[in-house]
C-alpha cells in the first residue's frame, strides 16, 4: 500500500467520516469549512488528487464530490479506526437477548440475527457449514439511500434465496486467519452490483458447526460502533455453542 503523508492521512480521514455521516460526495470546501484542516481549498484539492490517482478516493457518478472507495475504507479500518470495546450493559443486553434459546443452534441464531438486525439497524445474517441462512432485518435497509436502487436491492433479496452464495463466502472466511471480516469491494462480492455495499461478519466455531454471523449494509456504515458489536456476538455464540459439547 503506498505511503500517504500526514495530511493526505488527515483529509482521508475527513472524507470518510462525512461521507460516511451523509452519503454525499465530499468536496474541498466542505472539508475546509468542517474540518479545520488548516489548508486552503486548493490545496486540498490537490492532495484529493492524489489521493484519487492511489485509489484511495473516487469520483461519484453524479457529483465533482469525491467518496472513498474500498482501498479508502480498508485503510481506514486497518489504520485510522479508533478500537472501541463494548460497553458491559451492551454485553449483559447481548447475552440476555439469546439465552432463552441457547438449547437449539436454529433457534439460536435466527433469534441473534433479530437482535443484531435491532441493534445495528442493518441487516443480519448468519449461515454455517449445514447449509443454514438466517436474516433479519430487511426493512432496514429501505432507510438507507443506497438500497433505493432497484437493481441492487432485488439483487440482493435474490441472492437471501441462495444458500451456495453465502456457503461460498463462508469458505472464503474460514480459509483466513482473522476474527473479523470485511467485505468492502466487488471482488470480495463477486458480482460488480455491489459496490456500493459492504459487509462485517464474525465467525464462531465449535467441533459440530462453524460459521459466521454479521451486518450487510452501506459501504460507508459506521465500522467503529459495528465492529465491537459483532466481536462480541461472535464470539457470545462460540461460547454457548461450545459448551454445548
Amino acid at each position: 500500500m503506498e505511503e500517504l503523508t500526514q495530511r493526505q492521512i488527515d483529509i482521508l480521514k475527513s472524507i470518510i467520516q462525512e461521507y460516511t455521516e451523509t452519503g454525499e460526495p465530499v468536496g474541498s470546501e466542505i472539508l475546509e469549512k468542517k474540518y479545520k484542516l488548516g489548508i486552503s481549498p486548493a490545496t486540498i484539492r490537490n492532495e484529493m488528487v492524489i489521493l484519487a490517482k492511489k485509489g484511495y478516493i473516487r469520483k461519484s457518478h453524479f457529483s465533482s464530490g469525491r467518496i472513498p472507495s474500498a482501498k479508502g475504507f480498508r485503510f481506514y479500518i486497518q489504520t485510522l479506526m479508533p478500537k472501541k470495546d463494548l460497553s458491559t450493559v451492551d454485553e449483559v443486553a447481548y447475552k440476555n437477548s439469546i439465552w432463552d434459546e441457547r438449547g437449539e443452534i436454529h433457534r439460536l441464531l435466527s433469534q441473534a440475527t433479530k437482535v443484531l438486525a435491532k441493534k445495528t439497524n442493518l441487516l443480519s445474517l448468519a449461515a454455517t457449514d449445514r447449509g443454514e441462512l438466517f436474516y433479519a432485518g430487511v426493512a432496514n435497509l429501505f432507510n438507507l439511500p443506497e438500497f433505493l436502487d432497484l437493481n441492487l436491492s432485488k439483487t440482493l433479496f435474490e441472492r437471501l434465496d441462495e444458500v451456495d452464495y453465502w456457503e461460498k463466502i463462508l469458505e472464503q472466511v474460514l480459509h483466513i486467519d482473522r476474527d473479523i471480516f470485511y467485505f468492502l469491494d466487488q471482488e470480495d462480492f463477486n458480482d460488480p452490483i455491489f459496490e456500493t455495499c459492504a459487509c462485517v461478519f464474525g465467525e464462531f466455531k465449535s467441533e459440530k458447526t462453524k460459521g459466521i454471523i454479521g451486518v450487510v449494509g452501506p459501504k460507508r456504515m459506521s465500522y467503529d460502533i459495528i465492529t465491537p458489536q459483532i466481536s462480541y456476538f461472535s464470539s457470545l455464540i462460540e461460547s454457548i455453542l461450545k459448551n454445548q459439547g
